[in-house]
């Protein structure tokens, strides 16, 4: 199981970064997102309509306390992956992360110490300034060997097309 948490929300200044992050963690594979800073209730509901159209089970939950929900995932056998910058190189760890029950961490504003800390493994895509939203969907695509992700119960289908937009209802 993989869910990501996206921290320090704001909801004038995140609302697309946010909606990217949860898109992205969706598209290649987690099965839930967690967001803290400020509650964003259009937030939640575009992202509840997409599994709507699009399929899946993903989920949207929004959290007071994410150290709380960190400490709690470790203590049932999650790993806490941060994504970040200034960690160690994906491609010598990813092994070592790959089949394990996963918390994914993306910063919004600056993270606190604390999360460094907690997080069983710091880690970078690159070691040069970019977006959570990268980050996290290159350590899905890595996690998961670039599988496709399936999802069942879509209203909507994207039909792959080298030209124009097809979508079958």
């Amino acid at each position: 199981m993989i869910n990501v948490l996206r921290l320090n929300h704001r909801i004038e200044r995140d609302k697309r970064l946010t909606t990217h992050v949860a898109l992205a963690a969706r598209a290649f594979g987690a099965d839930k997102i967690y967001y803290s800073g400020q509650r964003d209730k259009k937030f939640e509901e575009s992202i509840k309509k997409v599994v709507e159209d699009f399929g899946g089970s993903f989920e949207v939950e929004f959290l007071g306390e994410p150290l709380k929900l960190i400490k709690n995932l470790k203590e049932n056998g999650f790993k806490v992956v941060h994504l970040t910058v200034y960690g160690a190189e994906l491609k010598g760890k990813i092994d070592e992360i790959r089949n394990k029950d996963i918390l994914a961490i993306v910063g919004g504003e600056k993270v606190e110490p604390v999360f460094y800390k907690l997080a069983d493994y710091n880690i970078s895509v690159t070691n040069q300034p970019h977006s959570e939203v990268s980050a996290l969907a290159v350590f899905l695509y890595e996690y998961f060997k670039g599988r496709k992700v399936r999802f069942g119960g879509a209203k909507k289908v994207v039909i792959p097309s080298e030209r124009g937009k097809v979508v079958k209802s």
